[in-house]
Parts: structure tokens; sequence; C-alpha cells
């Protein structure tokens, strides 16, 4: 125990050294159906073209809290890409906090939810701010990576059914929709596990990017059993995905991406998922 606590202070102390020679700026993308996607950039040193990390957030299970959302920042993974040459951009989709639009990921009722389409909408705004970044002058046309957790994590996985030019692979954490609803018999818990099944099935019969899928054992989300259905799911139908289990984390392993201390844990798998990319 002593020695994880000692890792997980030394990667803190990395990733603040790391910070510190980080340049950040807030920046407006334009967005699927003239919306503007508020994003965050931050960026290593030097002027030469580096490639980029795009990193998208999850949703809140309150509605209510979507328009008070901030520019998310995801500290432990940002700083980790920066510190390897990434440009990072963390852009907050439509409908959420001071992006304009409307919420476009909304799958109606949890008796019958439309979680392909909901994917979909959020891989649109990754989409534009991919497309956006890319024309910046300290930006690589090539070798992107995109990220993703929770409500993000499964942009990621609609994302990967498109299969964009240039990027060399994706990275979900915990990635689904539909956790902590009301449930008709009362309780909270999943809606329609089943449907987010099936639409990971249609996201991986068009896939072909390698995607790495990141899930812990004790996620109140998506419990271990369902997250591999969706995956294996995803990969029967065609996809290019690797299934990284990892064991619990904290009180609630669904947020191990978003976790400053959860880098310890994630950076294994995600370095030798690096590895073997093109």
């Amino acid at each position: 125990m002593k020695l994880r606590m000692f890792a997980a202070l030394l990667a803190l102390i990395i990733a603040s050294g790391a910070a510190a020679q980080t340049r950040e700026q807030v920046i407006h993308i334009p967005g699927p159906g003239g919306a503007t996607l508020v994003a965050t950039v931050m960026r290593p040193p030097g002027e030469d073209k580096k490639p980029l990390v795009v990193i998208n957030h999850g949703s809140p299970a309150d509605g209510s809290q979507r328009a008070k959302m901030q520019p998310p920042r995801y500290n432990g993974l940002s700083s980790w890409f920066v510190s390897r040459g990434y440009v990072v951009a963390l852009p907050l989709r439509r409908g959420y906090g001071a992006s304009g639009g409307g919420w476009a990921e909304a799958y109606g009722s949890c008796a019958n939810p439309d979680y392909y389409t909901a994917g979909l909408q959020g891989a649109a705004d990754i989409k534009a701010t991919l497309d956006y970044m890319r024309s910046q002058p300290y930006v690589a046309p090539d070798r992107s990576i995109i990220v993703g957790q929770s409500a993000g994590g499964w942009a990621t996985v609609a994302f990967s059914s498109q299969n964009p030019a240039n990027v060399a692979g994706m990275i979900d954490f915990a990635g689904g929709r539909g956790g902590h609803q009301p449930l008709p018999g009362g309780g909270t818990g999943n809606c329609t596990p089943d449907a987010l099944v099936t639409a990971a099935g249609k996201y991986g019969s068009t896939a072909r990017v390698p995607i790495l899928w990141i899930f812990t054992a004790n996620d109140s989300f998506f419990e271990p059993k369902l997250a591999k259905r969706m995956f294996d799911a995803y990969n029967a139908a065609g996809g290019k995905g690797t299934f990284r289990p990892q064991g619990a984390f904290s009180s609630d392993g669904h947020n191990l991406g978003s976790s400053d201390s959860g880098v310890t844990i994630w950076q294994g798998p995600v370095s030798e998922f690096l590895a073997t990319l093109k």
C-alpha cells in the first residue's frame, strides 16, 4: 500500500512538472449545426508540429448539471500526454457548459433507448474538434489519438465506426450510456443494457481503427460483465479492440480515467497500446 501511494505521489509530481511547462489556452471551435464548442488546449514546449490527442468528457447523470460544466482538464491524462509530446484538446460538446447548440446526445427513454444515434452525435463533436485542431500550425496532420471517458468514451467508440483518416488509435475509459438512471421497478441502475451491447456491435461492424477498452472491477455505471459483453459484441462484428480490465479503483472505478491518481494504473496498458500503433 505504501509503495502504491508513493508511486501515485511520484506520478503527480511528474505531472505537475510537465504542467508547469505546458502552454494552455481556451479556444472556440466551429461545431456541428453552427454551434460553437469551447475547448481547452494544452501544448508541450517547442514550435514544431506535434501529434494531437482529443480527450472527451463524460455526461452527468443529473441532466440539470450539464449547463454548469466547466471546460474539462483531466489533469492526469492531459499532463501524461503533453509530457510525451502531444498537443491535447479537451472540448465541451454541444449542450454542455458554455458550448453552444442544444444537447444532441439524448438517447430517449430508458425503456427504448437509442444509444447508437446518441453516440454518433457525440462523435460529430469529436470530428469537428479533430478537423479544427489539425488546421492549427502547431498540430501534425496524422498520428492523432482519440480518448474518451464514460459518455465521452461511448462517443469515442461511436467515432471509431467512422474510421477517421490519420487517427492512429483510440482509448475508451468506461464508455457507455444510461447509467445511474431510475428503473421502472424502482431503484437506480443501467437503462436497458442489452441495447448498449447491440449498439456496440453495430459500431464494431464498420470500425477498423485500433481501440483500447479500459474498465474496472468496481465501475458503478457499467459492471464488468456488461463491459465485456459490449466489447465482445464490438469485436465479434469486426472491430479492432483490445480489452484491458483493471481491478477496483478508489470508491468507484468509473472515475479511473478522470482521476489524477489513476495514472499509475492505466499508464502501463496505455503505453503498451500506443507502442503497437503505426
